[in-house]
């Protein structure tokens, strides 16, 4: 079940990527060769062969999401995520399940505000009929009134179960919008309701041929399967689809925040919800990785600074999350309390300011960093023992770290982390004046006081 929140003559741009494995408990050195084309159509393909199994994944990562969309269109790249499965040329509605589930494959899909990713696992003996029918609906997909309606209902019912009905959802939404004055990072993934219901045949259409344009795309093949044999098929079936104009630029930089700016959502809910989101930066900066490592030690584990003291020794919260996200362009590091129900809320942002604060004045113990690393390098080493997460992780610095030949080094950029780079990004960006703090407020525990002390008046 898929989840939510693009040759003739192709220039060779070969080279060996040295990955680090996980082998045997230790890390090791394995040289890994991976090949890069780029096609005349413009579509970046990366090619990478392991015979471990007799299965390849195949991923595809159009540079397409909230990001490239606009006021009246917001939505739209994540309505397509819903559309690329509903029937093309050649292939009908539904045929992508259900021929892909004929031949013992899978496939997933998720879009995020910079990419709309589409993802396949399958037997080697079915890359051919893969191929066949991601072409088809890359080059041709159905964009039909009735389809488009249909969807358009699921996309509808999707906002209300994520975003109306859940605290989680409404809260973020609201926070990310005051967030976010003028970048469109400030505009919600699934749309807005006025939008979603709004889309027209010709926005649809529009968004698709500039969104789904092979030079808008990143493909990436990993498994076992030959260099050539899959140049052979991308040759034959992607290498035919014309280039199209890519999405307009995105010039618009968020100005700089001078003041904390704050957001109350008032919610029929058990316990309040706290959140805030901190202005940083873009995933392909320096200062991502100790941002990254920051969200760990506060958060990560029951010996986290944030869970220590909030959950375990003050009671106040029932679970804390802290940490930055991927992105193009700069975004945000985002801290979320579960409050206990009844819990003081003020009492609750007073002590995670406390112990913000001391992280950016006195910084992190090394224990704390090297357990932080360690929680890095294991989920890298653990992407990495499969097809899958090696796809993902080339298709990810592809996109967002500036290529995909710096896998090489990730390993080393995560053991560089040091203590002062955590506490001055700590310092530079984790402060009031950077932030916007959302409080999810229980309508029904408010009114519940109320009557209380009125009765209690009496």
């Amino acid at each position: 079940m898929r989840t939510s929140s693009s040759y003739g003559g192709a220039r060779l741009v070969a080279g060996a990527l040295a990955l680090l494995m996980a082998a045997g408990g230790a890390a090791r050195g394995q040289s890994i060769a991976v090949k890069s084309h780029t096609l005349e159509n413009g579509m970046k393909v990366i090619v990478h062969e392991d015979h471990d199994l007799p299965n390849v994944a195949l991923y595809f990562f159009f540079q397409i999401g909230s990001r490239n969309e606009r006021p009246g269109t917001t939505g739209l790249s994540h309505f397509f995520e819903h559309m690329m499965f509903n029937g093309a040329k050649k292939y009908g509605p539904k045929q992508f399940d259900i021929q892909m589930e004929k031949a013992g494959g899978a496939n997933n899909a998720y879009t995020t505000q910079d990419v709309t990713v589409y993802t396949d696992w399958f037997a080697k003996g079915a890359i051919e009929l893969m191929f066949d029918m991601e072409a088809d609906r890359i080059r041709d997909l159905a964009i039909e009134q009735k389809i488009v309606d249909s969807e358009r209902g699921v996309v509808y019912s999707e906002r209300r179960l994520r975003v109306d009905n859940s605290n989680f959802g409404a809260l973020n939404e609201q926070v990310n919008a005051a967030a976010f004055t003028a970048h469109p990072y400030g505009w919600p993934v699934i749309g807005w309701p006025s939008d979603i219901e709004g889309w027209t045949l010709e926005d649809l259409k529009a968004h698709f041929r500039m969104g789904y344009a092979p030079n808008n795309c990143v493909t990436v093949i990993t498994g076992a399967v030959t260099e050539a044999e899959a140049m052979a098929l991308v040759k034959k079936y992607l290498a035919p689809i014309p280039r199209q104009e890519p999405p307009p630029v995105v010039r618009t930089v968020e100005p700089e925040q001078k003041g904390e700016r704050r957001v109350t959502v008032e919610k029929a809910a058990q316990a309040p919800l706290w959140m805030a989101s901190y202005h940083t930066v873009r995933s392909r900066d320096a200062e991502y990785w100790p941002l990254e490592a920051l969200g760990r030690v506060l958060s990560s584990g029951r010996s986290s600074r944030l869970h220590q003291r909030l959950v375990e020794k003050e009671q106040l919260a029932l679970s804390v999350r802290a940490g930055t996200g991927e992105s193009l362009d700069p975004g945000t590091f985002d801290v979320t309390m579960q409050l206990r129900p009844g819990a003081d809320v003020a009492k609750a942002e007073a002590v995670l300011d406390e112990e913000l604060a001391r992280v950016a004045t006195a910084g992190v113990e090394e224990r704390e960093l090297e357990k932080a690393r360690n929680q890095m390098r294991t989920e890298l080493f653990r992407e990495l023992s499969t097809i899958a997460g090696k796809a993902n992780l080339l298709g990810r610095w592809e996109v967002f770290f500036g290529g995909h030949e710096k896998l090489a080094g990730a390993d080393g950029i995560l053991q560089g982390i040091t203590a002062g780079q955590v506490k001055a990004v700590a310092a530079k960006y984790v402060k009031k004046a950077n932030r916007t703090v959302g409080v999810l407020v229980p309508v029904a525990a408010q009114a519940k006081t109320a009557a209380a002390k009125k009765e209690g008046g009496r």
